[in-house]
């Protein structure tokens, strides 16, 4: 029995990945790859007029659209969807004639989506359809069809959507991608649109987690390996920058010089003449994530961060972990 369960899991995702196949060699090649660049022209041009992407489908698909629209919403192309069923009592209000519609539906001859189809007819409203359905209701109407493979359902009866929802959401997936990739979208922006969870732990800053002003632990290139001591305890980083005249970081003090210093006998000296000069730093606009590189990579717990060149702060390893960033 075990097998056969098996068995059926591992023919779902063969038929599947069968349909991604078929999927991306359509999109290398004609019509769909030139239909693809114009949709991605159509919502590029969204921007200019302030228009949105509505997003529409029935059924799987509409579940799948609503994927879709957020995926588009949270790398920074404006979309929402709209249930078509809602759409004809009331919502098609929503859509203006500055948005583009993306409508989903496998064989393009949902009933539910003829009233939204209707109207972006009326209205000179860009429809951009996915669907298997070339001579469908659908594609026929659509500014821009992007006719996808029609493929075999996963479903040994044919009938659950399957196959079809996959190669949906992958198209979907293509399109936002590429408008991301258009756009030269970075994770700073990435950020703007996902500052809760891990995700937005990840995203964050040094500059949202160091520390500054006074809590910054220094000491002047004058000052005595006592003095850098006592600032060392007061702060508890286990470190202490070593500022220059001209108040530049010059180097920096940590325990393990400290250690060092007093390995043989203790003798207050300079801490100019301890110090570790051309210490590790990062810029304040750094991912915090990349900061926690360096701490790994150099096995330390301290580092400090310069701006423009002037010491700006510092972080620890331990504000990293309470910000769930490690």
């Amino acid at each position: 029995m075990s097998e056969s369960i098996r068995g059926a899991g591992v023919r779902t995702l063969e038929v599947e990945v069968q349909g991604l196949a078929a999927l991306r060699e359509a999109l290398a090649g004609e019509p769909l790859g030139a239909r693809f660049e114009q949709a991605i022209a159509a919502i590029q041009g969204l921007e200019a007029k302030g228009g949105r992407v509505i997003v529409t489908g029935m059924g799987k698909s509409g579940h799948v659209g609503r994927k879709i629209a957020a995926t588009l919403a949270s790398t920074g192309t404006p979309a929402y969807f709209v249930h078509p069923g809602e759409a004809s009592h009331g919502d098609l209000g929503m859509v203006s004639r500055a948005d583009t519609v993306l409508a989903l539906s496998w064989s393009g001859e949902a009933p539910e989506l003829a009233d939204i189809i209707a109207y972006t007819r009326r209205f000179g409203v860009t429809l951009i359809a996915i669907t298997a359905g070339a001579e469908s209701a659908l594609g026929r109407a659509a500014d821009v069809p992007l006719i996808l493979p029609r493929m075999a359902e996963a479903c040994p009866n044919g009938l659950a959507p399957t196959t079809s929802t996959t190669m949906q959401l992958a198209m979907g997936d293509a399109l936002a991608v590429a408008l991301l990739s258009a756009r030269g979208f970075t994770a700073q922006d990435f950020r703007q649109y996902h500052p809760g969870g891990k995700l937005g732990s990840q995203l964050k800053k040094v500059r949202d987690l160091m520390h500054k002003g006074a809590e910054i632990p220094t000491v002047p290139e004058r000052a005595m390996l006592s003095e850098a001591i006592v600032e060392m305890s007061g702060k508890r980083f286990g470190v202490t920058a070593v500022l220059g005249a001209d108040g530049g970081m010059v180097g920096v003090v940590t325990d393990g010089d400290v250690r060092r210093a007093f390995k043989s006998a203790f003798v207050d000296r300079p801490v100019g003449e301890i110090m570790t000069r051309k210490p590790l730093s990062i810029a304040p606009e750094s991912l915090a994530q990349e900061a926690l590189a360096v701490m790994n990579e150099k096995r330390i717990t301290s580092l400090f961060v310069l701006e423009d060149g002037r010491l700006a702060g510092i972080l620890h390893l331990h504000d990293l972990l309470t910000s769930g960033v490690a």
